[in-house]
């Protein structure tokens, strides 16, 4: 059973239609090629190492569009005839789409030695980040000073 009926998610939940479409997207068959790993390289920064081999760095695209990332491998056709008598490397054309996370921007690409690497990083803007709110009296004292700024962000509080 590979399917999934989301409609209760749809009554209850409101705004996360795009989360059911990923989930039911994903159900589907995914492509598997070519090989592709994904590392977590540390807290905000991605990998992506996908192995091309016979691909030139000419004949490889990538495109982010708003929330994903799309590589797409076109070979150029070969006028020279062949007979073949195992054909193991596939060399042959593909797209392969990755859907992104908000805030995570492609920092770098490189190819070498056949091997595609995408760096990947997510930049959460301030205003975005974890508030901790400090609690006063009822007469707006903390900590025994009047109108002290009682917001700051979890990463400056850490850093005191």
């Amino acid at each position: 059973m590979r399917t999934f009926d989301l409609t209760p998610l749809y009554r209850s939940a409101i705004g996360f239609d795009r989360l059911a479409s990923l989930l039911e997207q994903r159900a589907e068959a995914q492509p598997s090629y070519p090989p592709y790993n994904i590392e977590l390289v540390s807290e905000d920064q991605y990998r992506i190492v996908m192995a091309l081999a016979g691909f030139s760095r000419d004949e490889v695209e990538i495109v982010t569009e708003r929330d994903s990332l799309h590589v797409t491998g076109r070979k150029q056709k070969d006028d020279v005839q062949r007979t073949f008598l195992h054909r193991g490397i596939a060399a042959r054309d593909f797209e392969q789409r990755f859907q992104l996370a908000n805030h995570v921007k492609v920092t770098t690409a490189s190819f070498d030695n056949g091997m595609l690497t995408i760096e990947l990083v997510r930049e959460v803007p301030e205003a975005l980040k974890p508030r901790k709110i400090a609690i006063g009296d009822a007469t707006g004292t903390i900590n025994g000073t009047i109108g002290a700024d009682n917001v700051k962000t979890l990463e400056q509080r850490e850093a005191a």
